[in-house]
This record gives structure tokens, C-alpha cells and sequence, in this order.
């Protein structure tokens, strides 16, 4: 079986409607899988019921059989009769904690290993690479462990953008990734920006959309990736 996952940036482009952008991205995915669970644990400020309604709403012209993973009394037992996996996007850390919590990621990999189609976006996305240490959430909760389930491996940054609003004195987006670059130089970084995606085909990586992606490792820093790239000798990273 060959691995097939999508990795989303974003749910939303600027005003496009949940999803929307992304239906292009999603349906080669689809073609041979109808029944999806939702993973909706990201979703700290909406209840679970509400953001698979919008999750199906945002998907219908698909016409998939999406569940929640939350109206299963085994969560375990769902994702094995699922033909696809999905995972919102909302706070990376409460979505890893739960997914420790409920014993899920060994199974997620190993689902996913045997060609079971991944699509998360947002937090989704950050958790398919080897830990949530890139993401840009607030750790409103603490997970056993950062590590994640390294679908892809290298760190993921998804809403990436280094824009920063006149008078603000935060750090940018870029000075954060060097600040992990410089701890773990080993490990790449790829921001990916809303309207983008990475998709894995087995051996094969690429990145799809309109805009170009970013790569981050040692002291390569903001190093473009440009629109179409195929990026799959980075399948071979640490």
C-alpha cells in the first residue's frame, strides 16, 4: 500500500468558505475512500457536534460519509472501519494531549502506513510531522510528549507568514524557527502558507497551491520552495 497524505495549511484563504480552497486538494483522496472519521479534538472553543457539522457543510459536494471520532464509543474501533482519516485544525497541543489520552497515534502511523488516506489542516498538519514543536499555538495543555506521528520527517510550520504589523515588537515568524533551528540544527523546517499544501504519495512529496513554500535547517533560513516543487529527497531527512 502506498502512503497518501494530504497536509493543509489552512481551512480558510483570506474570505473563501471553510474548505473551499482546499476541495481540489482533497478529492484525489477520495476516489477510492467514501467513509471518513473526523478527528475533531483541536476544537477547544467549539463543541465537537458543531465542528463536524461545519467539517460536512465545507466537504458536501463530496458527498463522504464523514463521523466524528467522538460519537464512537471506541475512538479505536472507528478509525479501523474508516477508509480516511481526517484532523482539524484548532490548538496542536489539547489535539495531542487527546490523541495520547485516547491512544490513538501508534494507530493513526500505523493506518497510515498501510495506505489509509490522512488529511489534517491546521493543527492537523503540524501533528503529521515528528513533534509539535513548530507550532504557533499557546500550550493551553500539556501532553505527555511532543513527539508526534511523523508522517512526514521534518517539522511542519502551517499558517506560515512572516508578515509583522507596524509597532509590534514580537518576534517575527522566522526569528522563532531560527530559535529551534539553532537548538536542533538537524532538523528541517517547512512553512507552508495558507493556500498550500503538502501532499505524500508514497516516496513522493510535493508541494501544491498558488504560493511558495519556506525551509528552515541549520543556517539556512527562509530558503524559498518554489510553487509545484517536488520535494521528495526530503522523505530521507532525519
Amino acid at each position: 500500500m502506498t502512503i497518501n497524505t494530504l497536509l493543509i495549511s489552512s481551512s480558510r484563504v483570506g474570505d473563501t468558505p471553510y474548505l473551499a480552497h482546499a476541495i481540489p486538494f482533497i478529492k484525489p483522496l477520495t476516489a477510492k475512500a467514501q467513509k471518513w472519521v473526523f478527528i475533531p479534538y483541536a476544537g477547544v472553543s467549539m463543541s465537537y457536534d458543531a465542528y463536524l457539522a461545519k467539517v460536512v457543510s465545507g466537504l458536501s459536494e463530496l458527498r463522504l460519509d464523514i463521523s466524528g471520532i467522538h460519537q464512537h464509543a471506541d475512538p479505536r474501533q472507528a478509525l479501523l472501519d474508516a477508509d480516511g482519516i481526517m484532523v482539524g485544525g484548532g490548538n496542536t497541543f489539547h489535539l495531542l494531549h487527546e490523541l495520547y489520552r485516547y491512544d490513538l497515534l501508534h494507530l493513526i502511523r500505523e493506518q497510515v502506513a498501510n495506505g489509509k488516506p490522512y488529511i489534517g489542516w491546521s493543527a492537523g498538519s503540524n501533528i503529521a510531522g515528528l513533534s509539535i514543536r513548530t507550532t504557533n499555538d499557546m500550550p493551553i495543555i500539556e501532553p505527555p510528549s511532543f513527539t508526534a506521528l511523523g508522517l512526514v520527517p521534518f517539522q511542519l510550520n502551517p499558517h506560515y507568514s512572516n508578515f509583522q504589523p507596524p509597532g509590534h515588537n514580537g518576534e517575527t515568524r522566522a526569528q522563532r524557527l531560527l530559535e529551534f533551528t539553532l537548538v536542533d540544527p538537524l532538523t528541517p523546517v517547512v512553512g507552508i502558507q495558507e493556500g498550500t499544501a503538502l501532499w505524500r504519495q508514497g516516496d513522493k512529496l510535493s508541494l501544491i497551491g498558488d504560493k511558495q513554500g519556506v525551509l528552515f535547517c541549520g543556517q539556512q533560513q527562509e530558503i524559498p520552495i518554489p510553487v509545484g516543487s517536488d520535494l521528495s529527497h526530503m522523505l530521507k531527512a532525519k
